[in-house]
C-alpha cells in the first residue's frame, strides 16, 4: 500500500477545541469505515490554518474521493516515496 500526505486548507483549523477536532475525526472515520479496509488514516498534524494528514491508500484517487465523501478539502496530495529519520543518519 502506498503511503500519502494531504495537505488541507483549513482556516483557523489550529484553534478549534477538543470537542470539534473530535467530531471531525469522528466524521473521518465514519468515512473510511463506509469506504473499506483498503485507506486508512494514520495520523495528521494540526497547524494555524493547515491539516497536513498521513494516509495509506492504494492511490491518490482513493485519498481524493475520501476527501469529497467526507467534505474535507485535498489541496495537495502527495505520494511519499520514501521516509526518513535519525536511524537513516546512523
Amino acid at each position: 500500500m502506498k503511503k500519502f500526505v494531504i495537505e488541507r486548507e483549513i482556516p483557523g483549523a489550529g484553534s478549534w477545541s477538543a470537542e470539534k477536532l473530535k467530531a471531525v475525526s469522528q466524521h473521518s472515520c465514519g468515512v473510511l469505515s463506509n469506504m473499506g479496509p483498503q485507506i486508512q488514516w494514520v495520523h495528521s498534524y494540526v497547524t494555524g490554518d493547515k491539516i497536513y494528514c498521513v494516509y495509506n491508500a492504494p492511490n491518490a484517487e482513493m485519498v481524493r474521493e475520501h476527501a469529497s465523501q467526507s467534505g474535507f478539502p485535498a489541496n495537495v496530495i502527495s505520494e511519499v516515496a520514501t521516509i526518513i529519520d535519525p536511524v537513516t543518519a546512523g
